[in-house]
């Protein structure tokens, strides 16, 4: 969903819970965690639906850094005459992109919150998976022809699809048993997590500044996890389960990993994110229907309420529109403009989530969710600003 938040989606809700809007990818070594982020923006589309999002899932500084090193190797032409259209064509996608994700989180949240569809998380996914792949075959067709597909043996992409779909099995888990806010503050944890794995696997390093911005960032989502799972006498009030806690840390590790993994797989396959996610996502799908029989609760598919299956369809819906804006937000934004509507992700379905917890805004959880998000704010500006300046060395 394929969606995570998920952070970043630029960095997975989803496809879902995502902002993940929206997350960060890399893999081979480097000489600076630049050079290595710069890998980890070109999985966003990978990561946006499938973290639910994900959203999920951690968008704010990654968007656009596959467009800016296309643009580096094509020949140097004189600027297009200015259009408005333009402009208001990249701020249409954007909003679609933003209300998507949004939805998509949200959709899925009510759909897991019914008893007889949360168990079937491996069923929910495969269908994710084919709806991203659906949406793909479409975009390739030559009368619409956004990319050409390419394919590879089955058998060199079962390892990536293997962590894909634990990339979106565990973090959808994660929505399930928790509430909305704190699914998407842990989310925030995407960010530091790439960091460490690619400075322990590939000495790879941030700013210093950088490094600074991510204590608050951790210690606000700390603070969030404690308070928001601390039982309450008040029914209305909605709470994180321990499970849900659990799924949500180990879900970040997967989604990390895989983020941190994918890279190596565009230069070993020599593939764009759109014909790898394009390969990865039948096979996923396949696995899972060796694995679904003996791992999902089905419920009686005739009780099913009608409502229930159009949220279904609306959480495919979303998907798509989800993979479809990526394209267009890729080639008319900037990286700044597309961290802001990362954050402006991340902020609405956070308090959307807090708006129906039925928590009161004296709840001491309210600081730590500020403190996240003060602290990825300032990470993202920290990076845009060492980018700007050529991306040398902390």
């Amino acid at each position: 969903m394929a969606t995570s938040s998920s952070h970043n989606g630029r960095r997975a809700s989803i496809a879902s819970s995502s902002t993940a809007e929206d997350v960060e990818q890399h893999s081979e070594k480097h000489t600076s965690f630049d050079a290595s982020d710069r890998d980890h923006d070109r999985t966003l589309q990978h990561t946006m639906v499938n973290s639910v999002e994900g959203h999920e899932g951690q968008e704010h500084e990654h968007l656009l850094e596959k467009a800016e090193d296309e643009e580096e190797q094509q020949p140097t032409q004189p600027p297009p005459p200015a259009k408005k259209s333009s402009t208001y064509t990249a701020v249409m996608w954007m909003v679609i992109n933003t209300l998507a994700t949004i939805g998509i989180v949200f959709t899925n949240k009510a759909i897991f919150s019914d008893p007889t569809l949360k168990l079937a998380q491996l069923t929910f996914a495969a269908f994710h998976f084919f709806i991203t792949w659906l949406t793909l075959f479409t975009l390739s067709r030559p009368r619409l022809a956004f990319f050409v597909p390419r394919r590879t043996a089955i058998r060199d992409i079962i390892p990536l699809a293997i962590a894909m779909s634990l990339n979106v099995i565990l973090p959808n888990l994660s929505l399930a048993f928790s509430t909305v806010t704190f699914y998407q503050v842990a989310r925030i944890l995407l960010t530091p997590t790439v960091a460490a794995m690619n400075f322990v696997l590939y000495k790879a390093t941030l700013p210093r500044n950088a490094l600074i911005a991510l204590i608050p960032a951790c210690a606000g989502v700390g603070m969030v996890s404690y308070y928001d799972s601390l039982p309450t006498d008040d029914v209305n009030v909605k709470t994180t389960s321990g499970l849900g806690i659990i799924f949500a840390f180990t879900g970040i590790f997967a989604s990390s990993l895989y983020t941190v993994w994918i890279s190596s797989y565009h230069r070993k396959l020599q593939m764009t994110s759109m014909q790898l996610l394009f390969n990865q996502a039948p096979v996923s799908a396949f696995l899972l229907l060796y694995v679904i029989p003996f791992v999902d609760t089905f419920p009686v598919w005739t009780e099913v309420p009608v409502n229930r299956w159009v949220m279904i369809m609306m959480s495919g819906v979303f998907a798509s529109l989800i993979n479809i804006s990526q394209f267009f937000i890729i080639a008319k934004t900037g990286p700044v403009s597309s961290t802001v509507v990362g954050h402006l992700k991340t902020c609405t379905i956070v308090a959307l989530g807090w708006a129906t917890s039925g928590r009161s805004v004296a709840d001491k959880s309210v600081i730590g969710v500020f403190v996240a998000i003060g602290g990825i704010v300032g990470y993202s500006i920290v990076m845009l600003q060492h980018k700007a300046k050529g991306g040398g060395k902390a």
